[in-house]
C-alpha cells in the first residue's frame, strides 16, 4: 500500500489518516486534476479516429442497448448537441445505426452495428493491455484497493450528480462505466 505520499506537480504532500478533511480534498482535487490531464494525453495517442465522446457514447450503446438520443445524452453525462453531432459521425461511419422507436413511431432509437460493436471490444481491448502493463509490478492489493476505492469514488461521484441539479446543463465529459479509454 502506498505511504501516504501524493505526488504530482513536481512536489508531494503527505496526507495520513490524521490529515484533516480540507488537506485530503485538496490533494484529491489535484491528483483528479492530474489524471484527468494525463488520461486526455493517453487518448490523444491512442490509434482512434474518434475522440472521447465517440467512445462514451458508442460503450452506452454497445453494453445499455438501444435508446433515444435524449437517453444517451444523459446516461453519458454529455450535452445533447454534443451527442447529436457525435450521433452523426458515428452513423456516417457505420459504427451506430438509427431506426424508428416502436413505442414511438415519431422518434428513433439508436443501436451499435456490428462494425461499432467490433470496434468497442478493439478499444476495450487496448484500453486494458495498456492498464494491465501500467499495474503489472503493483501489489495484486494495491490493485485490489485501487479498483475499491475508485469505485466507490465513481459511485459517490455518480450519486452526487444525480442528487444535485448542475448549472448550465449537463456540459460535462464524464465517462463511466466500462467505457474505452
Amino acid at each position: 500500500m502506498s505511504n501516504g505520499t501524493v505526488h504530482g506537480s513536481g512536489r508531494a504532500q503527505r496526507i495520513t489518516p490524521s490529515s484533516d478533511l480540507g488537506e485530503a480534498a485538496a490533494a484529491l482535487g489535484s491528483q483528479i486534476t492530474r489524471f484527468t490531464r494525463l488520461i486526455a494525453a493517453w487518448k490523444q495517442r491512442a490509434k482512434y479516429d474518434g475522440g472521447a465522446a465517440d467512445r462514451v457514447l458508442l460503450a452506452r450503446l454497445v453494453m445499455g442497448g438501444d435508446r433515444r438520443a435524449t437517453d444517451l445524452a444523459a446516461d453519458a453525462f454529455l450535452d445533447l448537441s454534443t451527442v447529436s453531432r457525435q450521433v452523426r459521425s458515428l452513423v456516417e461511419r457505420g459504427l451506430v445505426a438509427r431506426h424508428r422507436d416502436p413505442e414511438d413511431r415519431r422518434g428513433s432509437l439508436l443501436s451499435a452495428t456490428e462494425e461499432g460493436r467490433a470496434a468497442f471490444e478493439q478499444y476495450r481491448r487496448e484500453r486494458d493491455t495498456k492498464l494491465a502493463d501500467l499495474l503489472q509490478e503493483w501489489p495484486a492489493e494495491d490493485r485490489a484497493e485501487l479498483i475499491r476505492l475508485m469505485s466507490r469514488l465513481n459511485d459517490d461521484l455518480a450519486e452526487e450528480r444525480h442528487s444535485r441539479p448542475t448549472p448550465g446543463g449537463d456540459q460535462g465529459q464524464a465517462e463511466h462505466g466500462d467505457t474505452p479509454a
